[in-house]
C-alpha cells in the first residue's frame, strides 16, 4: 500500500497511490490537493475495492510538466488514462470529488469504454467556477468571474500561505476550529481530518492555485451522452459547489441517482462510510460485479 511513480502521456512524472486491496477496481479522480486519506473508508486495504488514484501534477512528490501550461483538464485526463494503463485496469468505477469531477466526467466522455460507473461528489462536470458561491446567493452570471478572481488573488499570496500553513499546529484543537468554521462541518472528525490536513499544508500554494486556474476554460459537459451508471452526491451546505447546480446536472442524466447530505464541500471526510457504501451500490449497478 502506498505511493509509486508513473509517466503520463506527455512525459510528466506523476505520483500515484494504491491500496493493494482486492475487489472491484476503483480509480479516484480526487479533489485538487487532497490525498487518499480524505477517503478513509474507501481506501482501506480491506475496503473490498482495489483502489488507486494519482496526485495532480507537481503535487504529492510528482513532477511539474516541462510546459507549465499543461495543467488543463485534458492534461489531467491524460494522467488518469496513464494511471489505469500503468495499473493494468481496463475498466473501473470512478468516484470524483470537486475539480476531479470535471476530470472524471471528461475522461468518461473521451473514453467511455474505460468507465463502468461514475460518482460525482461535491462537484459539477465542467464549468467548475460557475457553481461556486451559489449558497452565498452570488448571482450565477458573476460566479465564474468571481471564482477566477479569488483563485488569482490566492495565487498571488501563495508564498505567504506557504509560510502560514507550516506554522499552524495540527491537533484536535485546531481540527475542532476548522470543522466548526462553516467551510467544513463537525462531521469531519479530527482522526479523519488531521491526516488529510497534514499532507495538504505541504503544498506550494502558488502552484496549487495555478492548477485550479487551469480548469477555468473547461465548459460544462454534455451529460446526455453518458450511458454508464451515475451517482451524484451533493452537500446541502457546500460553499464551493452549489447543491442546486448538482441537482440540475443530475436531471440531465435520466438514469442518475442524486444523494444530498447535510454536509459541506468535504463530504469524503464528513461521510466516508456513506460514500463507500454508495460506491458499492454503483458497482452493483454496473457490469463489474
Amino acid at each position: 500500500m502506498g505511493k509509486f511513480d508513473f509517466e503520463s502521456l506527455d512525459g510528466t512524472r506523476v505520483r500515484g497511490w494504491r491500496n493493494d486491496g482486492t475487489g472491484v477496481p476503483v480509480v479516484i479522480s480526487n479533489g485538487l490537493g487532497t490525498s487518499p486519506e480524505a477517503w478513509p473508508a474507501l481506501c482501506r486495504g480491506d475496503s473490498g475495492f482495489r483502489v488507486c488514484t494519482w496526485y495532480y501534477r507537481g503535487t504529492g512528490g510528482g513532477g511539474r510538466p516541462q510546459d507549465p501550461g499543461r495543467v488543463r483538464i485534458d492534461d489531467h485526463v491524460g494522467d488518469l488514462l496513464a494511471l489505469m494503463d500503468h495499473e493494468g485496469i481496463e475498466r473501473a468505477i470512478v468516484p470524483c470529488w470537486s475539480m476531479g469531477v470535471s476530470v472524471g466526467f471528461e475522461f468518461a466522455r473521451q473514453h467511455p469504454d474505460r468507465v463502468a460507473g461514475l460518482m460525482a461528489v461535491a462537484g459539477v462536470p465542467g464549468g467548475m467556477f460557475q457553481a461556486m458561491f451559489g449558497l452565498m446567493r452570488v448571482p450565477r452570471a458573476i460566479r465564474h468571474d468571481s471564482g477566477v478572481a479569488a483563485a488569482r488573488a490566492m495565487r498571488a499570496v501563495g508564498p505567504a500561505l506557504n509560510a502560514l500553513a507550516r506554522t499552524i499546529p495540527l491537533n484536535t484543537a485546531t481540527a475542532s476550529v476548522i470543522n466548526h468554521s462553516g467551510f467544513l462541518l463537525p462531521a469531519a472528525r479530527p482522526e479523519r481530518l488531521i491526516p488529510a490536513l497534514r499532507e495538504f499544508r505541504t503544498h506550494d500554494f502558488r502552484w496549487y492555485f495555478t492548477l485550479a486556474l487551469g480548469a477555468q476554460d473547461h465548459a460544462p459537459i454534455d451529460l446526455t451522452t453518458l450511458e454508464m451508471p451515475v451517482t451524484m452526491v451533493a452537500g446541502r451546505y457546500d460553499v464551493l459547489t452549489f447543491v442546486g447546480d448538482m441537482v440540475e446536472a443530475a436531471a440531465q442524466i435520466p438514469h442518475a441517482e442524486i444523494k444530498i447530505l447535510p454536509g459541506s464541500h468535504f463530504l469524503p471526510l464528513e461521510y466516508p462510510d456513506e460514500i463507500a457504501r454508495w460506491v458499492g451500490e454503483l458497482a452493483d449497478r454496473s457490469d463489474l460485479r
